[in-house]
């Protein structure tokens, strides 16, 4: 299970359901730069909450000091002095506890992708938040909880690190509101007893601000608490899910581009984010997630005042600033989209290559056969010669780290671990001796990869690798060239990943459940599969899977890969057995309007095509069986 991200505060300018915005064309082209310097043609739409209305200065002055909180106050003096017929606030009640925090990863895919969005594209996310809002808030109309407000409204100088919100219990009346994509706000007033997490702040201030604010808070800066029946239960489930959409889930360019497959989006985000939660992704890592997610909302925020601070026709050095601050944020969305992209987090800039270098063979040139086991016996040694040099390891970790070119790493049955598989950068033989199910390695969940080889000539021989939270390829081959023989892969992330340059060949093996494709080819790669099982891969959750294209083998082209399978059996795959990325329809010399009708085998028409695409791409098949994948058997896709 992972910890529950709903245990952060909210941004101060997370205060409704986000509403919807109006944002204008630019007339001409040659207006173009006048426009972004207004805030017309940026695709970066204003998130900035409309100001408070700026009243009882005078009240507020009482109050510039740093605040006294309830978990400060212990038996010191409080800051303020609290006047005789002022009651002092008390702490406040427990909220409600956090339904998503016991939540596994596929719960909450499910709740979003199945119950709320409903395969909902990213221009409809918020009517269906709205929507699921709405119906859950009809379920009770009045109910106790915590405005969490920002403390602005009440101090004028304070530390934002030792008092992150004021918290005010109040009871809160919910009104039906006729159309969906409004703001969220709900009529609230202070309720007895008068409680807060800042010990001495006065009771007349609140309800001055409250005044002010004409009784109305945002609905989601209100937190039930505890104590009340199951409706309000189901209210705070509703308020941390619409939350955690838009804190964690949401980017402010979802609605102004194209996704057509929405839901599948969000499921990455979420795998992402449960990722980061579970160490899947290296602290260090995940940190430049934060960083740079941070450091893109700010970006959008300067360039968002920026542009209101214009009042006039922008001067030539106010749009050029306006253009800065806008291809900046275009840069760190690019890098925001790659973290969502599961194949673009493994390999793109995020993941260092291998950095070990390759030993080579030992000074006296011998080479040593590494016995993997507990204890060794003369009967696992009879068949080799007399002259074999052996090392005894009861760790696969410690033989890997002693190994040299040429070396051999037997292993007997049993269940090992090793993070130097992911450091494969001399040409060995891993073999296991007995059933390829007796000999299970397993990967670590907090490390980013698994099997990863930049070497000549790997080979890893009678082995089940089994993946475990790993986000990086199950196997990648990074250079070089590696053998899989009579293997059994358990994929939990993408599948075996063959890079630009490098050559994998697998026989006798079974590949299943991965996130992607089985086998992905990478441009300018070299693959030999024969005699194979490929099956249940791109496993991804999604309630709309009717888009994915991913399945048993993906060929990426330009340069194009080559590939050559016999004998192999492709079944089950929730998308096409066998998928050609091309990146554009002119790549093959193949008519438009045949392409657009898509070259699936079994539509005899487009044989002739599909046939004239494989020669171009130096695809050989031979004797393989490709059926009951969920879309399909071979398909040509422009990407």
């Amino acid at each position: 299970m992972e910890s529950d991200p709903t245990t952060s505060e909210p941004e101060a300018a997370i205060g409704s359901v986000r509403p919807p915005e109006e944002q204008a064309d630019p007339a001409t082209p040659g207006d173009l730069a006048s426009a972004v310097a207004k805030g017309l043609a940026s695709p970066v739409r204003s998130v900035v909450a409309s100001p408070r209305p700026v009243k009882g200065k005078a009240a507020r002055r009482r109050l510039q000091l740093p605040p006294v909180s309830q978990a400060e106050a212990g038996d010191e003096e409080p800051v303020f002095a609290i006047a005789e017929d002022q009651e002092e606030a008390q702490p406040l009640p427990p909220l409600c506890a956090s339904p998503m925090r016991g939540m596994w990863r596929s719960e909450k895919v499910a709740l979003y992708c199945d119950q709320v969005l409903q395969g909902s594209k990213a221009e409809d996310a918020d009517e269906a938040m709205s929507k699921y809002l709405s119906e859950k808030l009809r379920l009770k109309d009045k109910w106790l909880g915590v405005w969490k407000s920002n403390p602005e409204l009440f101090f004028e100088k304070y530390e934002e690190a030792s008092i992150p919100f004021v918290g005010i219990l109040v009871e809160v009346t919910c009104k039906p509101r006729q159309n969906l994509s409004s703001c969220f706000k709900v009529t609230v007033s202070v309720a007895e007893p008068f409680s807060s997490n800042i010990a001495n702040i006065p009771r007349d201030l609140v309800d001055e601000v409250l005044e002010e604010l004409e009784y109305s808070a945002p609905l989601l800066e209100v937190y039930p608490v505890e104590g009340q029946d199951a409706h309000v239960h189901d209210i705070a489930l509703a308020l941390e899910v619409v939350r955690f959409f838009y804190d964690f889930l949401w980017r402010d360019w979802d609605d102004e581009e194209i996704c057509e497959n929405y839901t599948a989006l969000i499921e990455e985000r979420i795998n992402l984010w449960c990722d980061i939660q579970d160490g899947t992704i290296p602290g260090p890592i995940a940190q430049r997630f934060r960083k740079t997610l941070e450091k893109y909302k700010n970006k959008r925020v300067e360039l968002i005042e920026y542009q209101s601070n214009i009042k006039e026709d922008p001067s030539a050095a106010e749009a050029v600033e306006c253009w800065k601050k806008y291809y900046e944020i275009v840069m760190l969305c690019g890098l925001l989209k790659m973290w969502e992209d599961l194949r673009l987090r493994v390999h793109g800039p995020f993941f260092p290559r291998i950095l070990r270098r390759r030993k080579g063979k030992r000074d006296f040139g011998k080479t040593i056969t590494h016995i993997v086991a507990k204890v060794m016996t003369t009967d696992m040694v009879k068949n080799l010669s007399s002259d074999t040099l052996l090392q005894q390891h009861d760790d696969l970790n410690l033989a890997l780290d002693n190994c040299y070119s040429g070396d051999i790493v037997v292993i007997f049955p049993g269940e090992y671990q090793a993070a130097n598989l992911a450091l494969l950068t001399d040409d060995i033989t891993i073999q296991g001796v007995g059933k390829r199910e007796e000999i299970m390695i397993t990967s670590e969940p907090s490390h980013d990869s698994f099997v990863v080889s930049k070497a000549d000539n790997v080979k890893l021989m009678q082995l089940s690798l089994i993946q475990q939270g790993t986000v990086d390829g199950i196997v990648v081959v990074e250079s070089g060239h590696l053998t899989l023989e009579n293997c059994l892969l358990k994929c939990e992330g993408t599948g075996v990943c063959v890079l630009t340059g490098a050559s994998l060949t697998i026989t006798d093996s079974e590949i299943t459940g991965a996130q992607g494709a089985g086998v992905e080819l990478y441009p300018g790669s070299i693959a030999i599969l024969e005699g194979n099982e490929i099956h249940h891969c791109n496993n991804l959750r999604t309630s709309d899977s009717s888009k994915s294209t991913l399945g048993g083998v993906n060929m990426k082209v330009l340069p194009a890969p080559k590939l050559k399978m016999t004998n192999n059996h492709i079944y089950n795959n929730n998308g096409y057995g066998v998928s050609i990325l091309q990146p554009s329809e002119q790549f093959f010399i193949v008519a438009e309007a045949a392409l657009n009708k898509g070259a699936a085998s079994g539509d005899k028409k487009d044989d002739k095509i599909l046939s004239k695409v494989m020669q171009t791409l130096n695809v050989e098949m031979n004797n393989n069986r490709i059926e009951a994948n969920l879309k399909g058997d071979i398909r040509i896709v422009t990407g």
